[in-house]
């Protein structure tokens, strides 16, 4: 409610657009209205990093992984300085992994965690991109860190921590990750 409300007061906003278009698609999971919010926002701002970011996760989370890749890459490339860097950088690593590029997933999940050594979701994903890369002793120490900092995550409610995925196959195929990554069921 509060996110429309603030859709509402900042029509002509991009910022505001792009943030209360981010937290329909996260918190509400109402993928289609967010994703019109975020798309407004780019029409008023075609610079907005922060509009091209979220436009990104939306992508990777309807199943257009590359779509998302692309929309990242050109918020980086907008602000190579950008203060969120390493959150692009953990998306990336996402739409890579989606896109069955492992390699460049874990590659871009290194990245993330070089300076957010605790980032949960950068965590997972380098955990779940190194098990299906078969570099099974690098996935596990992924696996350990993220059960120091949340001991109770599991792969049965590994769903609660996930975006808005669309496509049950994403879900099923980021579980399988972490069950050979060595996260418990």
């Amino acid at each position: 409610q509060l996110a429309r409300r603030a859709a509402d007061l900042g029509r002509d906003d991009a910022v505001a657009l792009a943030f209360a278009g981010q937290t329909l698609v996260y918190v509400a999971h109402d993928l289609d209205s967010g994703a019109a919010l975020i798309d407004r926002a780019l029409l008023l701002n075609p610079n907005s990093t922060v509009a091209w970011h979220w436009s990104g996760w939306v992508k990777i989370w309807v199943g257009e992984p590359e779509a998302g890749v692309e929309r990242v890459t050109h918020a980086m490339r907008l602000s190579p300085m950008d203060p969120f860097i390493r959150g692009m950088q953990g998306t990336i690593a996402h739409g890579c992994f989606f896109a069955s590029r492992h390699e460049e997933a874990a590659s871009w999940a290194l990245k993330t965690l070089s300076d957010a050594p605790d980032a949960h979701p950068a965590l997972r994903i380098s955990a779940a991109s190194h098990a299906f890369c078969g570099r099974l002793d690098q996935a596990r120490e992924a696996v350990a860190r993220l059960r120091r900092a949340d001991p109770h995550l599991r792969v049965s409610n590994l769903r609660n921590v996930l975006g808005p995925y669309r496509r049950p196959d994403y879900v099923a195929k980021y579980q399988e990750g972490l069950r050979r990554a060595g996260l418990p069921e």
